[in-house]
Protein backbone atom coordinates (compact mmCIF):
# COMPACT_ATOMS: atom_id res chain seq x y z
CA UNK A 1 0.00 0.00 0.00
CA UNK A 2 3.03 1.96 0.38
CA UNK A 3 2.01 3.70 -3.27
CA UNK A 4 -1.58 4.93 -1.78
CA UNK A 5 0.65 7.55 0.78
CA UNK A 6 0.83 9.98 -2.61
CA UNK A 7 -2.26 11.93 -2.47
CA UNK A 8 -1.79 12.30 -6.50
CA UNK A 9 -1.91 8.77 -6.77
CA UNK A 10 -4.80 8.29 -4.60
CA UNK A 11 -6.76 10.66 -6.61
CA UNK A 12 -5.15 9.32 -10.53
CA UNK A 13 -6.28 5.78 -9.81
CA UNK A 14 -9.98 6.69 -9.00
CA UNK A 15 -10.24 8.69 -12.19
CA UNK A 16 -8.81 6.27 -13.81
CA UNK A 17 -11.30 3.51 -12.10
CA UNK A 18 -13.94 5.63 -13.51
CA UNK A 19 -12.59 6.06 -17.06
CA UNK A 20 -12.01 2.43 -17.57
CA UNK A 21 -15.27 1.55 -15.66
CA UNK A 22 -17.26 3.83 -18.70
CA UNK A 23 -14.71 2.52 -21.34
CA UNK A 24 -15.28 -1.13 -20.88
CA UNK A 25 -18.59 -0.85 -20.27
CA UNK A 26 -18.72 1.37 -23.39
CA UNK A 27 -16.95 -1.20 -25.39
CA UNK A 28 -19.90 -3.97 -24.82
CA UNK A 29 -22.58 -1.27 -26.05
CA UNK A 30 -20.39 -0.94 -29.32
CA UNK A 31 -19.82 -4.74 -29.75
CA UNK A 32 -23.58 -5.48 -29.28
CA UNK A 33 -24.65 -3.36 -31.69
CA UNK A 34 -22.36 -3.12 -34.40
CA UNK A 35 -23.26 -7.15 -34.57
CA UNK A 36 -26.66 -6.35 -34.20
CA UNK A 37 -26.58 -4.20 -37.47
CA UNK A 38 -24.27 -6.71 -39.64
CA UNK A 39 -24.51 -9.99 -38.44
CA UNK A 40 -20.54 -10.38 -39.41
CA UNK A 41 -17.54 -11.55 -37.31
CA UNK A 42 -15.04 -9.16 -39.94
CA UNK A 43 -17.16 -5.73 -38.69
CA UNK A 44 -16.30 -6.69 -35.35
CA UNK A 45 -12.92 -6.95 -36.44
CA UNK A 46 -12.89 -3.52 -38.07
CA UNK A 47 -14.25 -2.38 -34.35
CA UNK A 48 -10.39 -2.65 -33.49
CA UNK A 49 -8.93 -1.52 -36.51
CA UNK A 50 -10.48 1.51 -35.94
CA UNK A 51 -8.92 2.00 -32.80
CA UNK A 52 -5.65 1.28 -34.00
CA UNK A 53 -4.93 2.99 -37.07
CA UNK A 54 -4.44 6.29 -34.87
CA UNK A 55 -2.18 5.22 -32.90
CA UNK A 56 0.17 3.88 -36.27
CA UNK A 57 -0.58 7.00 -37.64
CA UNK A 58 -0.15 9.31 -34.87
CA UNK A 59 2.57 7.68 -33.10
CA UNK A 60 5.72 9.95 -33.77
CA UNK A 61 4.23 12.70 -32.84
CA UNK A 62 2.31 11.73 -29.99
CA UNK A 63 5.53 10.85 -28.10
CA UNK A 64 7.38 13.74 -28.85
CA UNK A 65 4.14 15.79 -27.67
CA UNK A 66 4.25 14.35 -23.81
CA UNK A 67 7.70 14.40 -23.33
CA UNK A 68 7.35 18.37 -24.94
CA UNK A 69 4.69 19.31 -22.90
CA UNK A 70 2.87 18.65 -19.70
CA UNK A 71 1.76 15.76 -19.29
CA UNK A 72 -1.33 16.39 -17.12
CA UNK A 73 -2.27 18.69 -19.30
CA UNK A 74 -2.42 16.04 -22.34
CA UNK A 75 -4.23 14.18 -20.72
CA UNK A 76 -7.27 16.29 -20.09
CA UNK A 77 -7.32 17.78 -23.50
CA UNK A 78 -7.91 13.80 -25.06
CA UNK A 79 -9.99 12.80 -22.40
CA UNK A 80 -12.50 15.91 -23.44
CA UNK A 81 -11.91 14.56 -27.00
CA UNK A 82 -13.48 11.38 -25.76
CA UNK A 83 -16.73 13.31 -24.20
CA UNK A 84 -17.35 14.28 -27.66
CA UNK A 85 -17.14 11.18 -28.93
CA UNK A 86 -19.63 9.10 -26.25
CA UNK A 87 -21.83 11.85 -27.00
CA UNK A 88 -21.62 11.42 -30.34
CA UNK A 89 -22.44 7.60 -29.59
CA UNK A 90 -25.13 8.51 -27.42
CA UNK A 91 -26.86 10.15 -30.60
CA UNK A 92 -26.31 7.38 -32.77
CA UNK A 93 -28.57 5.17 -30.36
CA UNK A 94 -30.96 7.26 -29.48
CA UNK A 95 -31.83 7.77 -33.42
CA UNK A 96 -31.21 4.14 -34.49
CA UNK A 97 -28.49 4.52 -36.72
CA UNK A 98 -28.32 1.89 -38.99
CA UNK A 99 -25.05 2.03 -40.76
CA UNK A 100 -21.86 0.85 -38.79
CA UNK A 101 -19.78 3.90 -40.67
CA UNK A 102 -20.66 6.78 -38.17
CA UNK A 103 -19.46 4.37 -34.95
CA UNK A 104 -16.59 3.36 -36.81
CA UNK A 105 -15.61 7.23 -38.07
CA UNK A 106 -16.27 8.09 -34.01
CA UNK A 107 -13.90 4.82 -33.01
CA UNK A 108 -11.09 6.48 -34.99
CA UNK A 109 -11.34 9.73 -33.06
CA UNK A 110 -11.26 7.87 -29.85
CA UNK A 111 -8.14 6.39 -31.24
CA UNK A 112 -6.45 9.51 -31.86
CA UNK A 113 -7.20 10.45 -28.40
CA UNK A 114 -5.87 7.37 -26.79
CA UNK A 115 -2.89 7.68 -29.13
CA UNK A 116 -2.16 10.68 -26.95
CA UNK A 117 -3.24 9.73 -23.88
CA UNK A 118 -1.94 6.52 -23.87
CA UNK A 119 1.81 7.28 -23.30
CA UNK A 120 1.05 10.52 -21.27
CA UNK A 121 -0.73 8.17 -19.14
CA UNK A 122 2.45 5.80 -18.79
CA UNK A 123 4.79 8.57 -18.41
CA UNK A 124 2.94 10.39 -15.70
CA UNK A 125 3.06 7.60 -13.18
CA UNK A 126 6.65 7.90 -11.88
CA UNK A 127 6.11 11.56 -10.85
CA UNK A 128 2.64 10.16 -8.28
CA UNK A 129 5.08 8.45 -6.29
CA UNK A 130 8.94 8.06 -5.25
CA UNK A 131 10.91 5.65 -7.25
CA UNK A 132 11.75 2.84 -4.27
CA UNK A 133 7.58 2.48 -4.81
CA UNK A 134 6.89 2.67 -8.41
CA UNK A 135 6.63 -1.30 -8.51
CA UNK A 136 4.25 -1.60 -5.81
CA UNK A 137 2.22 1.58 -7.80
CA UNK A 138 2.11 -0.41 -11.18
CA UNK A 139 0.69 -3.60 -9.47
CA UNK A 140 -1.93 -1.31 -7.45
CA UNK A 141 -2.56 0.41 -10.59
CA UNK A 142 -2.93 -2.83 -12.44
CA UNK A 143 -5.62 -4.16 -9.90
CA UNK A 144 -7.61 -0.92 -10.17
CA UNK A 145 -7.61 -1.37 -14.02
CA UNK A 146 -8.70 -5.14 -13.41
CA UNK A 147 -11.27 -4.22 -11.10
CA UNK A 148 -12.54 -1.67 -13.59
CA UNK A 149 -12.54 -4.38 -15.99
CA UNK A 150 -14.05 -7.09 -14.13
CA UNK A 151 -17.58 -4.27 -13.05
CA UNK A 152 -17.70 -2.57 -16.59
CA UNK A 153 -18.31 -5.17 -19.22
CA UNK A 154 -20.91 -6.73 -16.43
CA UNK A 155 -22.45 -3.37 -15.72
CA UNK A 156 -22.43 -2.77 -19.40
CA UNK A 157 -24.24 -5.80 -20.64
CA UNK A 158 -26.86 -5.24 -17.03
CA UNK A 159 -27.00 -1.51 -18.24
CA UNK A 160 -27.83 -2.63 -22.22
CA UNK A 161 -31.13 -4.66 -20.97
CA UNK A 162 -32.37 -1.98 -18.43
CA UNK A 163 -35.97 -1.29 -19.43
CA UNK A 164 -35.52 2.52 -18.94
CA UNK A 165 -37.62 3.43 -21.28
CA UNK A 166 -40.91 1.41 -20.14
CA UNK A 167 -40.13 2.54 -16.23
CA UNK A 168 -39.07 6.09 -17.68
CA UNK A 169 -41.19 6.26 -21.10
CA UNK A 170 -40.19 10.26 -21.39
CA UNK A 171 -36.20 9.55 -21.76
CA UNK A 172 -36.01 7.69 -25.30
CA UNK A 173 -33.33 6.42 -23.70
CA UNK A 174 -32.87 2.13 -23.92
CA UNK A 175 -29.81 -0.21 -24.87
CA UNK A 176 -27.22 0.77 -26.20
CA UNK A 177 -27.85 4.50 -25.09
CA UNK A 178 -28.35 4.01 -21.48
CA UNK A 179 -24.44 2.68 -21.66
CA UNK A 180 -22.92 5.71 -23.38
CA UNK A 181 -24.96 7.92 -20.40
CA UNK A 182 -23.10 6.24 -18.13
CA UNK A 183 -19.86 6.48 -19.70
CA UNK A 184 -20.28 10.22 -20.16
CA UNK A 185 -20.62 10.35 -16.04
CA UNK A 186 -17.34 8.77 -15.77
CA UNK A 187 -16.05 11.06 -18.17
CA UNK A 188 -16.67 14.07 -16.58
CA UNK A 189 -15.84 12.57 -12.85
CA UNK A 190 -12.03 11.72 -14.49
CA UNK A 191 -11.57 15.03 -16.32
CA UNK A 192 -12.47 16.83 -12.34
CA UNK A 193 -10.31 14.72 -10.48
CA UNK A 194 -6.98 14.86 -12.74
CA UNK A 195 -7.55 18.76 -13.36
CA UNK A 196 -7.55 18.25 -9.01
CA UNK A 197 -3.72 17.10 -9.21
CA UNK A 198 -1.28 18.91 -7.40
CA UNK A 199 2.11 17.33 -9.95
CA UNK A 200 3.15 19.73 -12.72
CA UNK A 201 5.69 17.42 -14.76
CA UNK A 202 6.28 20.47 -17.53
CA UNK A 203 8.52 19.61 -20.21
CA UNK A 204 10.93 16.68 -20.01
CA UNK A 205 12.52 17.57 -23.74
CA UNK A 206 13.51 21.07 -24.67
CA UNK A 207 14.49 20.71 -27.90
CA UNK A 208 12.08 21.60 -30.94
CA UNK A 209 10.79 18.83 -33.06
CA UNK A 210 13.18 17.47 -35.60
CA UNK A 211 13.58 14.03 -37.09
CA UNK A 212 16.65 12.82 -34.84
CA UNK A 213 14.71 13.80 -31.35
CA UNK A 214 11.43 12.20 -32.71
CA UNK A 215 12.73 8.93 -33.56
CA UNK A 216 14.78 8.82 -30.23
CA UNK A 217 12.16 6.29 -29.04
CA UNK A 218 12.68 3.49 -31.98
CA UNK A 219 16.39 3.43 -31.55
CA UNK A 220 15.97 3.29 -27.65
CA UNK A 221 13.96 0.34 -27.62
CA UNK A 222 16.27 -1.35 -30.98
CA UNK A 223 19.22 -1.00 -29.16
CA UNK A 224 17.62 -1.87 -26.17
CA UNK A 225 16.54 -5.69 -26.65
CA UNK A 226 15.09 -6.30 -23.46
CA UNK A 227 12.47 -3.56 -24.02
CA UNK A 228 12.36 -5.05 -27.39
CA UNK A 229 11.65 -8.33 -26.44
CA UNK A 230 9.14 -7.26 -23.93
CA UNK A 231 7.25 -5.19 -26.45
CA UNK A 232 7.15 -7.87 -29.41
CA UNK A 233 6.77 -10.74 -26.70
CA UNK A 234 3.23 -8.93 -25.89
CA UNK A 235 2.33 -8.19 -30.00
CA UNK A 236 2.51 -11.20 -31.24
CA UNK A 237 0.76 -13.10 -28.21
CA UNK A 238 -2.05 -10.65 -28.00
CA UNK A 239 -2.33 -10.65 -31.62
CA UNK A 240 -2.52 -14.28 -31.83
CA UNK A 241 -4.44 -15.28 -29.03
CA UNK A 242 -6.26 -12.30 -28.16
CA UNK A 243 -10.41 -13.38 -28.63
CA UNK A 244 -12.49 -10.42 -27.16
CA UNK A 245 -13.55 -9.46 -30.22
CA UNK A 246 -14.97 -13.00 -30.66
CA UNK A 247 -17.09 -12.93 -27.76
CA UNK A 248 -20.23 -11.49 -28.94
CA UNK A 249 -20.10 -14.71 -31.16
CA UNK A 250 -19.37 -17.20 -28.81
CA UNK A 251 -22.01 -16.05 -26.25
CA UNK A 252 -24.57 -15.86 -29.08
CA UNK A 253 -24.02 -18.84 -31.17
CA UNK A 254 -21.55 -20.97 -28.96
CA UNK A 255 -22.53 -20.48 -25.57
CA UNK A 256 -26.04 -19.90 -26.36
CA UNK A 257 -26.52 -16.37 -24.09
CA UNK A 258 -27.24 -13.20 -24.63
CA UNK A 259 -25.50 -9.59 -23.62
CA UNK A 260 -25.57 -10.34 -19.87
CA UNK A 261 -23.46 -13.69 -20.45
CA UNK A 262 -21.27 -11.45 -22.96
CA UNK A 263 -20.63 -8.87 -20.18
CA UNK A 264 -19.78 -11.68 -17.55
CA UNK A 265 -17.25 -13.62 -20.44
CA UNK A 266 -15.94 -9.98 -20.90
CA UNK A 267 -15.62 -9.89 -17.44
CA UNK A 268 -14.02 -13.52 -16.43
CA UNK A 269 -10.28 -12.26 -17.46
CA UNK A 270 -10.28 -9.27 -15.40
CA UNK A 271 -11.59 -11.26 -12.58
CA UNK A 272 -8.50 -13.55 -12.98
CA UNK A 273 -6.35 -10.61 -13.03
CA UNK A 274 -7.63 -8.84 -10.10
CA UNK A 275 -7.34 -11.76 -7.76
CA UNK A 276 -3.79 -12.00 -9.05
CA UNK A 277 -2.94 -8.29 -8.71
CA UNK A 278 -4.01 -8.49 -5.12
CA UNK A 279 -2.03 -11.49 -3.94
CA UNK A 280 1.32 -9.48 -5.81
CA UNK A 281 0.93 -6.50 -3.76
CA UNK A 282 0.94 -8.82 -0.79
CA UNK A 283 3.85 -11.02 -2.46
CA UNK A 284 5.88 -8.95 -5.10
CA UNK A 285 7.84 -10.46 -8.02
CA UNK A 286 11.28 -11.21 -6.15
CA UNK A 287 13.98 -12.66 -8.69
CA UNK A 288 13.65 -14.58 -12.13
CA UNK A 289 11.19 -12.03 -13.22
CA UNK A 290 11.70 -12.60 -16.82
CA UNK A 291 11.71 -16.54 -16.49
CA UNK A 292 8.17 -16.01 -15.02
CA UNK A 293 6.92 -13.72 -17.91
CA UNK A 294 7.64 -16.37 -20.52
CA UNK A 295 5.66 -19.05 -17.95
CA UNK A 296 2.57 -16.66 -17.31
CA UNK A 297 2.28 -16.20 -21.74
CA UNK A 298 2.52 -19.92 -21.45
CA UNK A 299 -0.53 -20.47 -19.24
CA UNK A 300 -1.91 -17.80 -21.33
CA UNK A 301 -1.67 -19.53 -24.54
CA UNK A 302 -3.24 -22.81 -22.92
CA UNK A 303 -6.41 -21.21 -21.59
CA UNK A 304 -7.27 -19.45 -24.92
CA UNK A 305 -6.74 -22.47 -26.07
CA UNK A 306 -9.03 -24.48 -23.51
CA UNK A 307 -11.60 -21.38 -24.29
CA UNK A 308 -11.91 -22.11 -27.78
CA UNK A 309 -12.56 -26.04 -27.05
CA UNK A 310 -14.79 -25.12 -24.32
CA UNK A 311 -18.97 -25.52 -24.47
CA UNK A 312 -20.08 -24.78 -20.95
CA UNK A 313 -20.47 -21.76 -20.05
CA UNK A 314 -18.80 -22.08 -16.63
CA UNK A 315 -15.51 -23.78 -18.32
CA UNK A 316 -15.22 -21.09 -20.28
CA UNK A 317 -15.20 -18.09 -17.49
CA UNK A 318 -12.27 -20.19 -15.66
CA UNK A 319 -10.43 -20.45 -18.85
CA UNK A 320 -11.00 -16.62 -19.08
CA UNK A 321 -10.10 -16.23 -15.43
CA UNK A 322 -6.74 -18.35 -15.37
CA UNK A 323 -5.74 -16.54 -18.59
CA UNK A 324 -6.71 -12.91 -17.56
CA UNK A 325 -4.56 -13.60 -14.11
CA UNK A 326 -1.76 -15.27 -15.99
CA UNK A 327 -1.72 -11.89 -18.20
CA UNK A 328 -1.66 -9.49 -15.23
CA UNK A 329 1.78 -11.14 -14.32
CA UNK A 330 2.97 -10.31 -17.50
CA UNK A 331 1.60 -6.83 -17.48
CA UNK A 332 3.12 -5.95 -14.23
CA UNK A 333 6.71 -7.36 -15.51
CA UNK A 334 6.88 -5.42 -18.78
CA UNK A 335 5.31 -2.17 -16.95
CA UNK A 336 7.85 -2.03 -14.78
CA UNK A 337 10.25 -2.77 -17.34
CA UNK A 338 9.11 -0.13 -19.56
CA UNK A 339 9.59 2.33 -16.87
CA UNK A 340 12.55 1.59 -14.70
CA UNK A 341 14.67 1.05 -17.46
CA UNK A 342 14.14 4.26 -19.13
CA UNK A 343 15.53 8.04 -18.41
CA UNK A 344 12.74 10.32 -17.53
CA UNK A 345 13.32 12.77 -20.48
CA UNK A 346 12.91 9.34 -22.83
CA UNK A 347 9.43 8.44 -20.93
CA UNK A 348 7.21 9.97 -23.54
CA UNK A 349 8.89 8.27 -27.14
CA UNK A 350 9.33 4.81 -25.46
CA UNK A 351 6.13 4.93 -24.13
CA UNK A 352 4.43 5.67 -27.22
CA UNK A 353 6.86 3.49 -28.97
CA UNK A 354 5.27 1.06 -26.47
CA UNK A 355 1.71 2.57 -26.94
CA UNK A 356 1.84 1.13 -30.84
CA UNK A 357 2.60 -2.46 -29.83
CA UNK A 358 -0.10 -2.63 -27.26
CA UNK A 359 -2.49 -1.28 -29.65
CA UNK A 360 -1.31 -3.60 -32.50
CA UNK A 361 -1.95 -6.35 -29.86
CA UNK A 362 -5.17 -5.25 -28.65
CA UNK A 363 -7.31 -3.21 -31.60
CA UNK A 364 -5.47 -4.88 -34.67
CA UNK A 365 -5.46 -8.52 -32.88
CA UNK A 366 -9.73 -7.77 -32.75
CA UNK A 367 -9.07 -6.93 -36.81
CA UNK A 368 -7.12 -10.19 -36.93
CA UNK A 369 -9.65 -12.30 -34.86
CA UNK A 370 -12.49 -10.99 -36.78
CA UNK A 371 -10.64 -11.82 -40.24
CA UNK A 372 -9.69 -15.37 -39.14
CA UNK A 373 -13.23 -15.65 -37.30
CA UNK A 374 -14.20 -14.95 -41.27
CA UNK A 375 -12.31 -17.08 -42.98
CA UNK A 376 -12.79 -20.07 -40.60
CA UNK A 377 -15.29 -19.64 -37.63
CA UNK A 378 -14.92 -18.40 -34.42
CA UNK A 379 -13.81 -21.88 -32.62
CA UNK A 380 -10.84 -22.59 -35.10
CA UNK A 381 -9.38 -19.09 -35.29
CA UNK A 382 -9.15 -19.03 -31.57
CA UNK A 383 -7.79 -22.50 -31.05
CA UNK A 384 -4.93 -21.22 -34.14
CA UNK A 385 -4.09 -18.03 -31.90
CA UNK A 386 -3.51 -19.91 -28.11
CA UNK A 387 -1.46 -22.62 -30.56
CA UNK A 388 0.06 -19.36 -31.95
CA UNK A 389 0.45 -17.85 -28.58
CA UNK A 390 2.65 -21.01 -27.51
CA UNK A 391 4.94 -21.33 -30.17
CA UNK A 392 5.64 -17.37 -29.66
CA UNK A 393 6.50 -17.81 -26.20
CA UNK A 394 9.06 -20.42 -27.07
CA UNK A 395 10.86 -18.77 -30.01
CA UNK A 396 11.08 -15.48 -27.83
CA UNK A 397 12.82 -17.42 -25.00
CA UNK A 398 15.55 -17.90 -27.76
CA UNK A 399 15.79 -14.65 -29.99
CA UNK A 400 15.48 -12.64 -26.23
CA UNK A 401 17.77 -14.31 -24.15
CA UNK A 402 17.99 -10.82 -21.95
CA UNK A 403 14.50 -10.90 -21.60
CA UNK A 404 14.71 -14.59 -20.35
CA UNK A 405 17.43 -13.76 -18.07
CA UNK A 406 15.87 -10.63 -16.51
CA UNK A 407 15.80 -11.09 -12.74
CA UNK A 408 14.99 -8.36 -10.01
CA UNK A 409 12.74 -5.29 -11.07
CA UNK A 410 14.54 -2.39 -9.77
CA UNK A 411 15.69 0.88 -11.28
CA UNK A 412 19.19 0.13 -9.94
CA UNK A 413 19.28 -3.20 -11.76
CA UNK A 414 18.11 -2.22 -14.72
CA UNK A 415 19.43 1.71 -15.47
CA UNK A 416 22.97 0.76 -15.72
CA UNK A 417 22.02 -1.51 -18.28
CA UNK A 418 20.00 1.21 -19.93
CA UNK A 419 22.96 3.66 -19.37
CA UNK A 420 25.34 1.74 -21.49
CA UNK A 421 23.11 0.48 -24.33
CA UNK A 422 24.64 1.88 -27.75
CA UNK A 423 21.73 4.35 -28.42
CA UNK A 424 21.32 5.88 -24.96
CA UNK A 425 18.92 8.59 -25.21
CA UNK A 426 20.23 12.21 -26.01
CA UNK A 427 20.89 14.27 -23.37
CA UNK A 428 17.97 16.91 -22.69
Amino acid sequence: MEAFASRDFRRYQLARAAAILGAEAQSVAVAWQVYSITHRPLDLGYTGLALFLPGLLFLLPSGHVVDRFDRRRVILICYSLQVFCTFALLLFARHGVRSVFPIYAVLFLIGMGRSFSGPASSALVPHLVPEEHFVNAVTWGGAIWQFANITGPALGGLLFTLPLARIYPGTRLEGAGIVYAFALGTLFWFLVLVGSLSVRPGRMEHRAASLQVVLAGFKYVWNRKLLLGSFSLDLFVVLLGGAVALMPIFAQEILHTGPRGLGILRAAPAAGALTMSLLMARFPIGRCAGRKLFTCVAIFGVATVVFGLSRNLWLSIAALAVGGAADTISVIIRGSLLQLSTPPEMRGRVSAVNSLFIGASNELGEFESGLTAQWWGAVRATLVGGFGALAVAGVWTVLFPDLRDADRLTAQDLRPAAAAAPASAPSA
